[in-house]
């Protein structure tokens, strides 16, 4: 079979945005070793998982159709990569997805792309991942490990379970039995990748009422790979639709242009899928069980909104921040094990939590075994960003919120998308936090109250409880942060 042909790209845009460095060539040698060099220890590291390039490509009218190189996605993994270290991203995945025969694309085009593009950019850690349009339910992610295999391993996941490979279209493809299959692949691979839902209430119609993506299906992917199903978005991408300047590639369909691209149902709510901004709905559900399920946020970048497109540059708005050393195998096992908070709009940078019962600690992620009605200490240390942000503003943090439910063990009910236990239990206004050096600092003391999960959120507007974003909203004024949970295990 031959190979695909990649017509030659214009790179002048490329050269347009890349910052006019004009270093000495010693000094240009030694930041670049300095790129490459992992931190001596772990700190956060913003960065994106779902990111699109030209190799998520348009289709022509041919039988079976031929791909379209920028069809889709307008950028290559190399510019992508050059402006997420522009907006400040440590890390990013390369997710481009596909149809008839896009495997063979990912290994003979996408793959010698993202080497070029990891060498191009070194300052960014790079991963090779793929947009899945998944059997049985809306896209999905694979972050794949960095090994000699990456390339290959993703073409082959692509190969055997992505729903629109085949030509002609086989439904049996489509059958949520099969991305249970992918997630039983997925377990073969050593060491193991990770998987995440994208946008999964996108085609929800109303308010938990769930559409292609649902919570019995997120159940079972996660019964089934615990420690590779292990999340899903909780901002998604194409937040920039309100933002757009139109471009010759012609308008849009009206639905793209809310928040998040969910104009055909239920909108998201500050910015994040309901599946995560309804205190007490599905994600708190998820946690009830004790399941360790962790929410995202990330670009979805196609095309630009100053060039057409409804899409912020990778970490131009939305950041997933890692507690990790900067390497490959660091970074996936932060993303694995919940070691992470998000943010939009540069919000704030930085979130140290600890939980104490002055024996152990814990922080995100992570759980505190201790015995009942033992007095356990929350501290908080958040800073805000620096710098104004990409809107040219300096964000300031209204509030924080402390959030807590009930475990309460696994649910006869793969459906259930609620924990009634869950509540705001504790709201800390921003003029009420002590200064510590260039951090904020919340403290107070609960009682472990039984087997149970702490989480905390913040945001910039005065709303106690996020809204359904309206069409026209203007994503920089409506800023929030959701940290992952902290169990708490206890003993009698």
């Amino acid at each position: 079979m031959a190979t695909f042909e990649k017509p030659v790209r214009d790179t002048r845009v490329m050269r347009e945005t890349k910052p006019d460095v004009k270093c000495r060539p010693i000094w240009a040698a030694m930041l670049v070793m300095l790129a490459l060099q992992s931190t001596a220890a772990p700190t956060w590291l913003a960065g994106d998982h779902h990111i699109h390039s030209e190799n998520s490509v348009g289709w022509d009218d041919s039988q079976p159709p031929k791909p379209v190189f920028g069809g889709d996605a307008k950028y290559s993994i190399e510019r992508n990569a050059v402006m997420a270290r522009e907006f400040g991203l440590a890390w990013m995945v390369a997710t481009d997805h596909g149809g008839p025969n896009h495997s063979k694309l990912s290994l003979e085009v996408t793959y010698p792309s993202l080497e070029a593009s990891r060498a191009a950019v070194p300052e960014v850690i790079q991963f090779l991942g793929l947009e899945l349009n998944t059997p049985g339910a809306d896209h999905s992610s694979i972050i794949m490990p960095k090994t000699e295999r990456e390339a290959e391993n993703v073409a082959a996941y692509e190969h055997r379970f992505d729903a629109k490979e085949i030509w002609p279209v086989d439904d049996a493809r489509n059958e949520e039995a099969k991305m249970l299959d992918a997630l039983a692949f997925a377990q073969s691979i050593h060491p193991p990748p990770v998987i995440i839902a994208h946008h999964p209430s996108r085609s929800a119609k109303e308010a938990g009422v769930f559409g292609l993506t649902s919570p019995a299906e997120l159940r079972r992917w996660n019964d089934t790979a615990p420690t590779i199903a292990v999340g899903m978005e909780g901002a998604p991408g194409h937040q920039a639709a309100e933002l757009r300047q139109t471009d010759d590639r012609g308008q849009y369909p009206s639905w793209v242009y809310a928040r998040g691209a969910y104009g055909r149902g239920f909108p998201t709510m500050g910015g994040f899928d309901q599946m995560t901004a309804k205190v007490g709905g599905f994600w708190d559900a998820m946690l009830g069980e004790g399941r360790r399920w962790w929410i995202t946020a990330n670009s979805d970048s196609h095309i630009h909104y100053s060039e057409g497109g409804v899409d912020f540059w990778p970490g131009e708005y939305s950041k997933t921040y890692v507690y990790a050393e900067k390497n490959h195998s660091a970074i996936l096992e932060a993303l694995r094990l919940g070691r992470m908070f998000v943010a939009t709009g540069g919000l704030i940078s930085a979130l140290d939590v600890s939980l104490t019962d002055g024996v152990s600690t814990a922080s995100l992620g992570e759980t505190l075994k201790t015995t009942r009605g033992t007095p356990l200490t929350l501290t908080v240390k958040l800073s805000e960003a620096n710098e104004p942000n990409a809107s040219g503003a300096n964000p300031k943090l209204s509030r924080v919120d402390l959030i807590s439910g009930k475990v309460m063990g696994k649910q006869e009910n793969l459906d259930l998308a609620q924990n009634p236990t869950t509540q705001v239990i504790e709201r800390f206004d921003w003029h009420a936090f002590e200064r510590e050096g260039n951090q904020r600092l919340i403290k107070t003391t609960i009682e472990a109250p039984g087997n149970a999960y702490l989480r905390l959120r913040g945001t910039s507007t005065e709303e106690l409880e996020p809204t359904p974003d309206p069409i026209g909203e203007d994503p920089w004024s409506d800023l929030w942060f959701y940290a992952n949970p902290i169990f708490i295990e206890v003993s009698e």
